[in-house]
């Protein structure tokens, strides 16, 4: 809709990753705050949060009652699986549009080998893909300079 760009909406991600609460709602609220400052803020927030909270009060006066049921239990697992294709999805066009060269490949090798085997937090592996992104630039920007090909 033409509310970020590509490139802020990917770092606001990454600073919702950084900041408690959910990434949804950190990130509707940073675009909030930078169209209309603190009351956009606010309406931003309240827009994500609002349809959830109606829709989750309903489900819960009613799924206690049918929680148990068969059908109720197998439409949830399909809702799973779908959820997990939807992420995927976003996650794989992130990285068409992340991935751009060997050096990032490289990090991102990286941080799913470190959130796959390990517990390191979330902010420490941004903090260190920042890093090592950082210290490659300037290592293969000097590489550049001496070649002359900057």
């Amino acid at each position: 809709y033409g509310w970020a760009t590509e490139d802020e909406l990917m770092d606001y991600y990454a600073i919702g990753q950084c900041t408690p609460g959910i990434i949804a709602v950190n990130t509707a609220t940073f675009i909030g705050y930078k169209y209309k400052k603190i009351p956009g803020a606010i309406a931003a927030t309240l827009g994500v949060i609002a349809p959830s909270l109606v829709i989750i009060t309903l489900i819960a006066a009613f799924l206690q009652n049918f929680a148990e049921l068969a059908i109720v239990k197998h439409a949830f697992n399909g809702i799973r699986a779908a959820v997990c294709v939807l992420i995927l999805n976003a996650v794989t066009k992130l990285a068409k549009k992340s991935v751009i060269d060997k050096v990032t490949l490289g990090i991102c090798i990286v941080v799913v080998a470190l959130s796959l085997f390990t517990e390191v937090s979330v902010v420490v592996m941004i903090v260190l893909a920042g890093a090592l992104g950082y210290l490659a630039k300037r290592m293969l920007g000097a590489e550049k300079e001496e070649g002359g090909e900057k």
